[in-house]
């Protein structure tokens, strides 16, 4: 099933009155379950285009569908429910809420979508025990290491049962050990629940992993290649 379309994308920021073409023209189709990785030298459109494909930005021009439903016609609250429901986020820098705590974190967007505390409890357990951090619940962002918060980003993502994660150089600010671990987590979430992870990145450790790598550059895709090893 497609989860993600992109038809003739363009994006264009304003530098001080100088455009600056950050998409020119992308044509993409993602579907479920796969294991992407979106590389490319740096100002290649990397984070722009997983902005967009997030409904975090919306295009200068073209099109963006997610699961069927064009998010460019919908309105500022409904694209606002979609980014709850349909897709999970997780960033170089975790962006915990450093006031409250693992569990709380991770309770977080069921709170937002208004689920009942006995639920949102119940659930966030769920996902710790299987992410295994379950002694994180009461420690807050800054008593636990890089690796650790990383995770907790990671069940907050999921938590909400998404059709996609989005992952912007989720391995930027962790040592390579911790960064592989984190991979080998996120590929056993996408061989289990069939998740469709899309990643941007630079890092090597994660473009090894990859099993579709897009690579960007100049706001193009240079190459969209199914890597061998993962053709069967």
């Amino acid at each position: 099933m497609e989860v993600i379309r992109l038809n003739a994308v363009h994006k264009t920021y304003s530098d001080n009155g100088v455009p600056v073409h950050a998409l020119r023209g992308i044509n993409l189709s993602i579907t479920q379950g796969e294991f992407v990785v979106i590389a490319g030298p740096s100002g290649s459109g990397k984070t722009t285009l997983l902005n967009i494909m997030g409904a975090l930005d919306k295009p200068t021009e073209g099109s963006v569908f997610l699961e069927q439903e064009d998010v460019s016609l919908l309105s500022r609250d409904a694209i606002a429910g979609i980014r709850l429901e349909k897709l999970g986020f997780v960033f170089q820098a975790y962006n915990l809420i450093p006031v409250l705590t693992a569990m709380e974190n991770i309770e977080f967007t069921m709170m937002l979508l208004g689920q009942d505390e006995k639920s949102r409890r119940e659930r966030a357990l769920e996902v710790m025990r299987e992410l295994d951090i379950e002694e994180l619940a009461g420690k807050r962002p800054n008593e636990m290491s890089g690796g650790q918060q990383q995770r907790v980003a990671v069940a907050r993502a999921i938590v909400n049962n998404p059709s996609i994660i989005l992952a912007d150089e989720p391995t930027a600010n962790l040592d390579s050990e911790t960064g592989g671990n984190l991979l080998d987590l996120m590929e056993r979430m996408n061989r289990e629940h069939n998740l469709t992870f899309i990643f941007s990145s630079h890092d090597q450790n994660v473009i090894d992993r990859a099993r579709r790598l897009i690579i960007l550059r100049d706001g193009l895709i240079e190459k969209d290649e199914i890597l061998e090893s993962q053709k069967a």
